[in-house]
């Protein structure tokens, strides 16, 4: 096997499936690229196991073969190389050796045949989007997923498609995250799965914020997304999601309306002297008015007042602060909407124009 190609066109799709490279070497050929080329297209290949990227690029000049190599060094090695220069990759036994101009790197191999490709199945739902909107989607509710959370398949994010809806669902218990959009396709069967944690984060590292249309299929146990030149795998975790129609709050009879970025700097400055165990922030609601306090074990106080639009009784509760901003961060508008019932109760935050992604944060007792 060997093949040319110019230095710019190898880096980014190297670059692309080194993120699901396995780092922690439980396997010695997991640390390691596939390197396939058939006819004239080079495909390369990296997993951990439970993510697998292809990644595929056009050759011109390329004699076919596969072989597997280390991908750090290889990625390294590529990235230092001059741009514009052109590399020469020849496979040798068990070594494989990189030309570019005068530099040379002779690099050991492990066979190709060890490495584990993810087994074929049957999608069960297969459907297209712009994979911004997917990105734009997952952005909105990757930080409510749980992290290490023995029960396990919070540590993921719940993709619900049904009809002409997609919605992604993530939680850790304390706090929930929903938002959906509607596709062009009718009729899809309802499907729930779980995507793990890694997987998401790969995801939103690849898709970009455009509209180029990306394919997803959902099978029993993975889920695939195709694009351009590239082909996403992850493994489903296997587990019952919590039915999250039970969290959202109902009848919450007092509405908050209040300036996003006003709200989230003063939650901000409060923050600073919060427990930083707890992040714990008490809010007093009043007519026309909103104050923040927060103190911490050292009797250090910071107490903040912004005007919102409120008209009710007064109400104190309070809130992890961290899940507050983690909200008013991934709301876009200009204005956020609280819908609160009593101290105990959750709070319901939306975007005030936009409806289409839905906060639940739990109370906390301070």
């Amino acid at each position: 096997m060997n093949f040319t190609t110019n230095r710019d066109a190898l880096l980014k799709p190297l670059q692309v499936v080194s993120g699901a490279v396995e780092r922690r070497h439980t396997l010695p050929i997991l640390s390691n690229v596939l390197i396939r080329v058939n006819q004239n297209e080079l495909s390369m290949t990296g997993t951990d196991l439970e993510v697998e990227l292809v990644s595929k690029v056009s050759l011109e000049q390329a004699a076919s073969g596969e072989v597997t190599v280390p991908a750090k060094k290889l990625l390294d090695i590529v990235r230092t190389l001059p741009d514009g220069s052109d590399v020469k990759l020849e496979a040798n036994g068990d070594k494989v050796v990189l030309r570019s101009g005068r530099s040379k790197f002779t690099l050991s191999s492990l066979p190709a045949s060890e490495f584990p490709d993810i087994d074929e199945w049957d999608a069960e739902v297969t459907f297209e989007l712009a994979r911004g909107d997917l990105k734009y989607l997952m952005e909105r509710t990757h930080f409510s997923m749980a992290n290490q959370d023995v029960r396990y398949y919070l540590n993921g994010m719940l993709f619900e498609v049904n009809e002409d809806q997609l919605r992604t669902v993530a939680t850790d218990g304390h706090r929930l995250a929903m938002s959906g959009m509607q596709l062009e396709q009718t009729g899809l069967p309802q499907r729930q799965v779980i995507v793990p944690r890694k997987g998401v984060s790969e995801l939103m590292r690849l898709l970009e914020q455009d509209d180029q249309l990306i394919q997803v299929s959902i099978g029993q146990n993975h889920l695939r997304v195709r694009s351009e030149g590239m082909v996403f795998t992850t493994k489903l975790l296997d587990g019952r999601f919590p039915d999250y129609r039970r969290v959202l709050p109902q009848g919450g009879d007092k509405t908050v309306i209040a300036d996003r970025e006003l709200l989230r700097s003063a939650c901000v400055r409060a923050s600073i002297l919060s427990n930083e165990k707890f992040r714990g922030v008490r809010l007093n609601l009043s007519n026309g008015d909103l104050a923040l306090t927060a103190n911490n074990p050292e009797q250090e106080q910071a107490e903040e007042s912004i005007e919102v639009d409120y008209q009710g009784d007064a109400l104190e509760i309070g809130f992890n602060v961290t899940y507050v901003l983690d909200v008013l961060n991934s709301i876009q508008g200009e204005q956020v909407k609280f819908t609160l019932s009593d101290a105990n109760s959750s709070a319901l935050v939306e975007d005030n124009a936009d409806d289409s992604a839905l906060y639940v944060v739990m109370p906390m007792r301070l």
